[in-house]
Protein backbone atom coordinates (compact mmCIF):
# COMPACT_ATOMS: atom_id res chain seq x y z
CA UNK A 1 0.00 0.00 0.00
CA UNK A 2 2.90 2.38 0.79
CA UNK A 3 4.40 1.71 -2.62
CA UNK A 4 1.04 2.41 -4.27
CA UNK A 5 0.78 5.75 -2.44
CA UNK A 6 4.29 6.70 -3.53
CA UNK A 7 3.48 5.90 -7.14
CA UNK A 8 0.22 7.83 -6.88
CA UNK A 9 2.06 10.85 -5.51
CA UNK A 10 4.50 10.69 -8.42
CA UNK A 11 1.60 10.61 -10.88
CA UNK A 12 0.00 13.60 -9.14
CA UNK A 13 3.19 15.63 -9.48
CA UNK A 14 3.35 14.61 -13.14
CA UNK A 15 -0.21 15.74 -13.76
CA UNK A 16 0.49 19.10 -12.12
CA UNK A 17 3.85 19.92 -13.64
CA UNK A 18 4.59 17.72 -16.63
CA UNK A 19 3.79 18.34 -20.29
CA UNK A 20 0.33 17.06 -21.26
CA UNK A 21 1.88 14.44 -23.54
CA UNK A 22 4.18 13.25 -20.71
CA UNK A 23 7.32 13.40 -22.84
CA UNK A 24 10.24 11.72 -21.14
CA UNK A 25 13.01 13.89 -19.80
CA UNK A 26 16.71 13.15 -20.26
CA UNK A 27 18.39 11.03 -17.54
CA UNK A 28 19.67 13.08 -14.67
CA UNK A 29 23.31 13.56 -13.83
CA UNK A 30 24.95 11.43 -11.10
CA UNK A 31 23.56 12.21 -7.70
CA UNK A 32 20.12 13.14 -9.02
CA UNK A 33 18.54 10.30 -7.08
CA UNK A 34 18.15 12.46 -4.02
CA UNK A 35 14.40 12.73 -3.47
CA UNK A 36 14.35 16.11 -1.77
CA UNK A 37 16.56 17.70 -4.43
CA UNK A 38 14.45 16.29 -7.25
CA UNK A 39 11.26 17.47 -5.60
CA UNK A 40 12.80 20.92 -5.12
CA UNK A 41 13.63 21.11 -8.82
CA UNK A 42 10.10 19.99 -9.73
CA UNK A 43 8.49 22.58 -7.48
CA UNK A 44 10.97 25.20 -8.66
CA UNK A 45 9.43 25.07 -12.11
CA UNK A 46 6.40 26.92 -10.75
CA UNK A 47 8.34 30.17 -10.43
CA UNK A 48 8.82 30.37 -14.21
CA UNK A 49 12.06 32.39 -14.00
CA UNK A 50 14.41 29.55 -13.10
CA UNK A 51 14.56 30.41 -9.38
CA UNK A 52 13.52 27.84 -6.80
CA UNK A 53 10.66 28.65 -4.49
CA UNK A 54 11.24 29.08 -0.79
CA UNK A 55 11.00 25.99 1.40
CA UNK A 56 7.81 27.17 3.12
CA UNK A 57 6.12 27.80 -0.24
CA UNK A 58 7.25 24.41 -1.52
CA UNK A 59 5.73 22.73 1.52
CA UNK A 60 2.51 24.70 1.02
CA UNK A 61 2.27 23.58 -2.62
CA UNK A 62 3.03 19.98 -1.69
CA UNK A 63 0.36 19.91 1.03
CA UNK A 64 -2.13 21.44 -1.40
CA UNK A 65 -1.36 18.67 -3.88
CA UNK A 66 -1.87 16.04 -1.19
CA UNK A 67 -5.42 17.31 -0.58
CA UNK A 68 -6.46 16.49 -4.16
CA UNK A 69 -4.38 13.29 -4.37
CA UNK A 70 -7.21 10.87 -3.37
CA UNK A 71 -9.70 12.35 -5.82
CA UNK A 72 -7.21 12.44 -8.67
CA UNK A 73 -5.99 8.89 -8.10
CA UNK A 74 -9.53 7.52 -7.79
CA UNK A 75 -10.63 9.28 -10.97
CA UNK A 76 -7.72 7.77 -12.91
CA UNK A 77 -8.41 4.17 -11.84
CA UNK A 78 -11.28 1.68 -11.88
CA UNK A 79 -12.70 2.94 -8.58
CA UNK A 80 -15.43 5.12 -10.12
CA UNK A 81 -17.13 2.31 -12.03
CA UNK A 82 -16.94 -0.14 -9.14
CA UNK A 83 -18.32 2.13 -6.41
CA UNK A 84 -21.25 3.26 -8.59
CA UNK A 85 -22.22 -0.32 -9.48
CA UNK A 86 -22.06 -1.40 -5.83
CA UNK A 87 -24.22 1.57 -4.81
CA UNK A 88 -26.79 0.75 -7.48
CA UNK A 89 -26.79 -2.87 -6.34
CA UNK A 90 -27.62 -1.79 -2.80
CA UNK A 91 -30.47 0.36 -4.10
CA UNK A 92 -31.79 -2.50 -6.24
CA UNK A 93 -31.91 -4.77 -3.21
CA UNK A 94 -33.90 -2.14 -1.35
CA UNK A 95 -31.29 -1.88 1.40
CA UNK A 96 -30.64 1.72 2.38
CA UNK A 97 -27.63 1.31 4.70
CA UNK A 98 -26.63 -2.33 4.25
CA UNK A 99 -23.81 -2.81 3.47
CA UNK A 100 -22.67 0.47 5.08
CA UNK A 101 -20.88 3.10 3.04
CA UNK A 102 -17.56 2.21 4.67
CA UNK A 103 -17.94 -1.40 3.55
CA UNK A 104 -18.81 -0.41 -0.02
CA UNK A 105 -15.86 1.97 -0.22
CA UNK A 106 -13.56 -0.73 1.17
CA UNK A 107 -14.83 -3.29 -1.35
CA UNK A 108 -14.43 -0.82 -4.20
CA UNK A 109 -10.93 0.14 -3.06
CA UNK A 110 -9.56 -3.38 -2.78
CA UNK A 111 -11.26 -4.52 -5.98
CA UNK A 112 -9.71 -1.49 -7.67
CA UNK A 113 -6.29 -2.57 -6.38
CA UNK A 114 -6.96 -6.02 -7.84
CA UNK A 115 -7.97 -4.61 -11.22
CA UNK A 116 -5.08 -2.14 -11.28
CA UNK A 117 -2.50 -4.73 -10.17
CA UNK A 118 -0.98 -5.19 -13.66
CA UNK A 119 -0.62 -1.41 -14.07
CA UNK A 120 0.82 -1.05 -10.56
CA UNK A 121 3.34 -3.81 -11.21
CA UNK A 122 4.30 -2.19 -14.49
CA UNK A 123 4.78 1.21 -12.81
CA UNK A 124 6.83 -0.44 -10.10
CA UNK A 125 9.09 -2.23 -12.59
CA UNK A 126 9.51 0.64 -15.06
CA UNK A 127 9.48 3.71 -12.81
CA UNK A 128 9.54 3.16 -9.06
CA UNK A 129 12.36 0.61 -8.77
CA UNK A 130 14.71 2.31 -11.30
CA UNK A 131 14.19 5.65 -9.55
CA UNK A 132 14.75 4.10 -6.13
CA UNK A 133 18.00 2.60 -7.40
CA UNK A 134 19.16 5.97 -8.74
CA UNK A 135 19.09 4.82 -12.37
CA UNK A 136 16.66 7.46 -13.62
CA UNK A 137 15.55 10.91 -12.54
CA UNK A 138 12.21 11.67 -10.95
CA UNK A 139 11.09 13.40 -14.15
CA UNK A 140 11.64 10.26 -16.20
CA UNK A 141 10.04 8.08 -13.50
CA UNK A 142 6.97 10.30 -13.51
CA UNK A 143 6.83 10.15 -17.30
CA UNK A 144 6.97 6.36 -17.30
CA UNK A 145 4.29 6.07 -14.61
CA UNK A 146 2.09 8.53 -16.48
CA UNK A 147 2.39 6.52 -19.69
CA UNK A 148 1.19 3.36 -17.92
CA UNK A 149 -1.90 5.09 -16.51
CA UNK A 150 -2.43 6.83 -19.84
CA UNK A 151 -2.52 3.45 -21.57
CA UNK A 152 -4.98 2.01 -19.05
CA UNK A 153 -7.38 4.93 -19.39
CA UNK A 154 -7.11 4.96 -23.19
CA UNK A 155 -8.23 1.32 -23.35
CA UNK A 156 -11.29 2.04 -21.18
CA UNK A 157 -12.34 5.27 -22.90
CA UNK A 158 -14.93 5.32 -25.65
CA UNK A 159 -13.88 6.96 -28.89
CA UNK A 160 -17.09 9.01 -29.01
CA UNK A 161 -16.37 10.56 -25.62
CA UNK A 162 -12.78 11.23 -26.60
CA UNK A 163 -13.83 12.91 -29.84
CA UNK A 164 -16.41 15.01 -27.98
CA UNK A 165 -13.89 16.49 -25.52
CA UNK A 166 -11.26 16.87 -28.23
CA UNK A 167 -13.80 18.85 -30.25
CA UNK A 168 -14.71 21.00 -27.26
CA UNK A 169 -11.03 21.75 -26.73
CA UNK A 170 -10.57 22.42 -30.47
CA UNK A 171 -7.59 20.08 -30.41
CA UNK A 172 -6.05 18.86 -33.67
CA UNK A 173 -6.37 15.26 -34.74
CA UNK A 174 -4.16 12.89 -32.77
CA UNK A 175 -1.99 10.42 -34.63
CA UNK A 176 -2.24 7.77 -31.90
CA UNK A 177 -3.93 7.33 -28.49
CA UNK A 178 -0.57 8.04 -26.81
CA UNK A 179 -0.67 11.61 -28.18
CA UNK A 180 -3.91 12.47 -26.33
CA UNK A 181 -3.10 14.81 -23.42
CA UNK A 182 -4.41 14.13 -19.94
CA UNK A 183 -6.51 17.30 -20.04
CA UNK A 184 -8.68 15.63 -22.70
CA UNK A 185 -8.28 11.98 -21.76
CA UNK A 186 -9.24 12.33 -18.09
CA UNK A 187 -12.75 13.86 -18.56
CA UNK A 188 -13.41 11.46 -21.44
CA UNK A 189 -12.33 8.52 -19.27
CA UNK A 190 -14.58 9.57 -16.37
CA UNK A 191 -17.54 10.05 -18.72
CA UNK A 192 -17.02 6.59 -20.20
CA UNK A 193 -16.76 5.05 -16.74
CA UNK A 194 -20.04 6.66 -15.66
CA UNK A 195 -21.82 5.38 -18.76
CA UNK A 196 -20.47 1.86 -18.32
CA UNK A 197 -21.34 1.84 -14.62
CA UNK A 198 -24.96 2.83 -15.28
CA UNK A 199 -25.27 0.23 -18.03
CA UNK A 200 -24.13 -2.48 -15.61
CA UNK A 201 -26.42 -1.07 -12.92
CA UNK A 202 -29.39 -1.23 -15.30
CA UNK A 203 -28.76 -4.92 -15.94
CA UNK A 204 -28.56 -5.54 -12.19
CA UNK A 205 -31.82 -3.67 -11.54
CA UNK A 206 -33.92 -5.70 -14.01
CA UNK A 207 -34.44 -8.97 -12.05
CA UNK A 208 -35.16 -7.11 -8.82
CA UNK A 209 -37.60 -4.80 -10.61
CA UNK A 210 -39.49 -7.84 -11.86
CA UNK A 211 -39.77 -9.15 -8.30
CA UNK A 212 -41.13 -5.78 -7.14
CA UNK A 213 -43.73 -5.75 -9.91
CA UNK A 214 -44.87 -9.32 -9.18
CA UNK A 215 -45.16 -8.65 -5.45
CA UNK A 216 -47.02 -5.37 -5.99
CA UNK A 217 -49.47 -6.99 -8.43
CA UNK A 218 -50.08 -9.91 -6.05
CA UNK A 219 -50.78 -7.64 -3.10
CA UNK A 220 -53.16 -5.53 -5.17
CA UNK A 221 -55.00 -8.64 -6.36
CA UNK A 222 -55.38 -9.81 -2.75
CA UNK A 223 -56.67 -6.41 -1.69
CA UNK A 224 -53.70 -5.71 0.57
CA UNK A 225 -53.09 -2.25 -0.81
CA UNK A 226 -52.16 -0.84 2.60
CA UNK A 227 -49.23 -3.26 2.93
CA UNK A 228 -45.94 -1.94 1.59
CA UNK A 229 -44.69 -4.07 -1.34
CA UNK A 230 -41.10 -3.25 -0.35
CA UNK A 231 -41.39 -5.13 2.93
CA UNK A 232 -42.67 -8.25 1.18
CA UNK A 233 -40.34 -8.15 -1.82
CA UNK A 234 -37.11 -7.59 0.11
CA UNK A 235 -36.83 -11.17 1.48
CA UNK A 236 -37.46 -12.58 -2.01
CA UNK A 237 -34.79 -10.32 -3.52
CA UNK A 238 -32.31 -11.30 -0.83
CA UNK A 239 -33.14 -14.97 -1.37
CA UNK A 240 -32.62 -14.66 -5.12
CA UNK A 241 -29.36 -12.78 -4.60
CA UNK A 242 -28.02 -15.43 -2.23
CA UNK A 243 -29.12 -18.38 -4.38
CA UNK A 244 -27.30 -17.07 -7.47
CA UNK A 245 -24.21 -16.13 -5.40
CA UNK A 246 -24.76 -12.50 -6.27
CA UNK A 247 -21.67 -11.05 -4.64
CA UNK A 248 -19.32 -13.39 -6.51
CA UNK A 249 -21.13 -12.70 -9.80
CA UNK A 250 -21.02 -8.95 -9.25
CA UNK A 251 -17.36 -8.82 -8.27
CA UNK A 252 -16.34 -11.18 -11.08
CA UNK A 253 -18.33 -9.23 -13.66
CA UNK A 254 -16.85 -5.92 -12.53
CA UNK A 255 -13.31 -7.27 -12.65
CA UNK A 256 -13.81 -8.85 -16.08
CA UNK A 257 -15.38 -5.68 -17.46
CA UNK A 258 -11.93 -4.05 -17.42
CA UNK A 259 -10.35 -6.79 -19.51
CA UNK A 260 -9.23 -5.63 -22.94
Amino acid sequence: MTRFVCVALAVLIAFAFAHPAFAQAAPAAPGAGNTSGALTRALGQVSGDGRSLSLSLQILILMSLLTVLPSLVLMMTSFTRIIIVLSLLRQALGLQQTPPNQVLVGLALFLSLFVMRPAIDQINAQAFDPYGNGQISIEEAVGRAGKVLHGFMSKQTRQNDLKMFAGLAEAPAFRSPADVPFTILLPAFVTSELKTAFQIGFMIFLPFLIIDLVVASTLMALGMMMLSPTIISMPFKLLLFVLVDGWALTMGSLASSFAT
